[in-house]
C-alpha cells in the first residue's frame, strides 16, 4: 500500500510540475535557431505522423523568420533510422535548403536533445531557441530547457491526424511518468555542459 501512494503520489507532482512549466524564459520573437526534438521514425525509416507534424511546424516558423536555421536532433533509438536525418530529409523535401539545417544524431532523450543542441548553438555563438515538438511532450522540454542557459521559448506542433481522448489521455500518463522520473533523477542533466 505505501509504495502504491508513493508512485500516486510521484504521478501527481509529476501532473502539478508539468502544468506548472513553463513555457518560456524571454519574450523574444525572433531566434538564433528552431530546434526539432527527435521522434522515432517508423521502421522503414519514414517520418511518422508525429514526427512529421514537428517538422512541418518548424518549416512554417522557418518561413515566418523565426530564425534563420533549424536544428534537428535525435539518435537512432527505436530502429537504425536517426530522427535527426530522417527529420531533415522531411524538411528539405518541404523546400528548406541544406545550409539552413544543422543535425544532432547523438541525443537518445530528451536531457541529450537539450544539451547537445545547446552545445550547437553555443559553439556558433548564438544563444537563444524555439524549440518544437508535440503539446504533450513540451512542459518536460521546458523543464530541461530551463537548466540549459538559452533563451528559449516552447512552440507546439499541431497533430496531422485526430487523437481519441484515449490516445490524449494515454499520453498524457506516459508524460507525468516520464516526468516523475526527470524530477526525482534530474540530476542527470548536471552532467550536461552545453
Amino acid at each position: 500500500m505505501a509504495g502504491v501512494l508513493a508512485v500516486a503520489g510521484l504521478m501527481g507532482w509529476a501532473a502539478v510540475a508539468r502544468r506548472l512549466a513553463p513555457d518560456q524564459n524571454t519574450t523574444l520573437q525572433r531566434f538564433d535557431a528552431i530546434v526539432v526534438l527527435g521522434y522515432p521514425a517508423d521502421r522503414d525509416g519514414n517520418p511518422t505522423p508525429r514526427e512529421l507534424a514537428s517538422v512541418t511546424e518548424a518549416v512554417r516558423e522557418y518561413e515566418r523568420g523565426v530564425a534563420p536555421r533549424l536544428i534537428f536532433t535525435g539518435a537512432a533509438v527505436a530502429n537504425p533510422f536517426s530522427e535527426a536525418q530522417v527529420m531533415a530529409r522531411a524538411a528539405e523535401a518541404q523546400g528548406i535548403p541544406a545550409d539552413a539545417v544543422l543535425k544532432e544524431t547523438q541525443a537518445r532523450n530528451t536531457i541529450e536533445n537539450a544539451c547537445y543542441a545547446a552545445r550547437i548553438i553555443k559553439a556558433h555563438g548564438w544563444d537563444s531557441a524555439e524549440v518544437i515538438a508535440n503539446p504533450t511532450h513540451l512542459p518536460r522540454a521546458a523543464m530541461i530547457f530551463s537548466r540549459i542557459g538559452l533563451q528559449w521559448r516552447m512552440h507546439a506542433a499541431p497533430r496531422l491526424e485526430p487523437a481519441s481522448a484515449t490516445q490524449k489521455t494515454l499520453a498524457a500518463l506516459w508524460e507525468d511518468a516520464k516526468t516523475a522520473r526527470y524530477l526525482v533523477w534530474a540530476r542527470e542533466m548536471d552532467r550536461c555542459q552545453p
